[in-house]
């Protein structure tokens, strides 16, 4: 099992390939120009990997920029709960708010619920409900080999931000402290921003945690 990451546009995004032998699944394609839609690409094609899933933590425009074209190259849908189904639907309307273009017609997106699991060759990730920095947030959660991608939720340092649409911080809080932090002080965090923690770092010494 490997992870590659990337970090795309100005909101300085991660999107992962996540690979097990020679097939992957690519979690949130923030990739907004060309140029980072060919890295993403080139990355895969050069591994010569086989994409099985595409999938989101959660429906922020910063995540989906490269969903249409990446939907298109690999003739796929995306992965995501159907809570952040109207922000989905509306991202042009949320690109609109930062001046910048978003075109998602034609994509499809198929809900993926809690306790689901995806599995990529001899990789299974499970799916965990962890609302908060947007109604439907998951992250998805690889017992096997102690990493969970979190999307928006925890990051090193510090969470999500929830004064976004149907944000909140104790749903949030809530989120981290039953879902996450179970998870026990050796997993790896892969957030949407910023570089990897653990649950134990982050458990220890998240200023937003120390009341947990």
């Amino acid at each position: 099992m490997y992870i590659k990451t990337f970090t795309f546009n100005p909101f300085s995004t991660n999107c992962y390939v996540m690979e097990s032998g020679q097939k992957c699944v690519i979690i949130d394609p923030g990739c907004q120009t060309t140029e980072e839609v060919n890295q993403l690409v080139d990355y895969v094609e050069e591994k010569g990997l086989t994409v099985e899933k595409l999938l989101l933590t959660h429906a922020h425009i910063d995540h989906i920029f490269g969903c249409r074209v990446i939907s298109q190259k690999y003739n796929l849908p995306f992965l995501l709960h159907d809570s952040d189904f109207p922000l989905f639907q509306n991202g042009h309307r949320q690109a609109e708010i930062f001046g910048i273009p978003l075109n998602l017609d034609g994509v499809e997106v198929v809900s993926v619920q809690e306790g689901e699991q995806i599995i990529i060759n001899d990789a299974i990730l499970n799916v965990l409900c962890t609302p908060g920095h947007s109604p439907g947030s998951v992250s998805y959660a690889d017992y096997a080999n102690k990493n969970v991608f979190s999307g928006d939720v925890l990051f090193l340092g510090s969470v999500g931000r929830t004064d976004l649409w149907e944000g909140s911080m104790p749903t949030l809080i809530d989120s981290i402290r039953l879902v996450l932090l179970p998870l026990g002080d050796d997993f790896t965090v892969y957030s949407g921003h910023g570089p990897v923690t653990t649950i134990g770092h982050e458990a220890s010494s998240n200023p937003f945690l120390s009341d947990i």
